[in-house]
C-alpha cells in the first residue's frame, strides 16, 4: 500500500482534519502502544498500519 493511498483512506473515514489528529494522537495496541505517526516514524510500513486501523476502528468495508 502507498502512503498517499493510506492517507486517502484515512481521509475517507475520518475527515481530513479529525484523520490528522487520530494519526498524532491516538496510541493503538495493534502499533505496539504507538501512534500512527510514531509507527512510520520507526519504519511500519502504511499496510500494517492501515491493517492496525481497520483492527482498532469500524472501517467500512469498501475502505478495507
Amino acid at each position: 500500500m502507498r502512503l498517499t493511498l493510506f492517507w486517502d483512506r484515512m481521509n475517507q473515514q475520518f475527515g481530513e482534519h479529525y484523520a490528522e489528529s487520530v494519526a498524532k494522537d491516538y496510541v493503538m495496541a495493534e502499533l505496539g502502544g504507538r501512534t500512527i505517526e510514531q509507527a512510520f516514524a520507526e519504519g511500519e510500513s502504511a499496510k500494517k498500519v492501515w491493517q492496525a486501523v481497520v483492527a482498532t476502528f469500524d472501517v467500512p468495508s469498501t475502505l478495507r
